[in-house]
């Protein structure tokens, strides 16, 4: 038990500090969050309606994104590769990699052998 003291003793610090803290809300960390962690809720909005946000936006943009355009050229070239597909739109393959599978999840297109087609 001796062994164990300065650990128990840790643990009643940190568990007065744990309370201590409590309703304190700190600035987010990136990645990802722990459960029970606190959180900072945001008083105002660059944008006017309280929802501000900051990076890239998201979600569906048309038809202008890389991905329709990547079909647009399965579609135009059968049987294209993906390094030809990025060297084509001037842009890295690590993104086509993980892009034309979930294309073909939806059914956009289908790979045949190293090549891709229209679906």
């Amino acid at each position: 038990m001796r062994e164990l003291r300065p650990l128990l003793d840790e643990y009643h610090r940190l568990e007065a500090a744990a309370a201590a803290l409590d309703g304190v809300q700190t600035a987010p960390t990136r990645g990802r969050s722990r459960p029970g962690a606190a959180t900072r809720t945001s008083t105002g909005a660059a944008n006017g309606n309280g929802n501000a946000r900051r990076g890239r936006p998201r979600g569906s943009r048309g038809d202008n994104t890389r991905a329709a355009q990547a079909v647009e050229l399965v579609r135009t070239r059968p049987g294209i590769t993906i390094p030809e597909l990025a060297e084509h739109m001037g842009i890295k393959p690590n993104y086509l990699y993980r892009i034309l599978p979930q294309l073909e999840e939806e059914g956009r297109v289908r790979r045949d052998d190293k090549g891709w087609l229209p679906a």
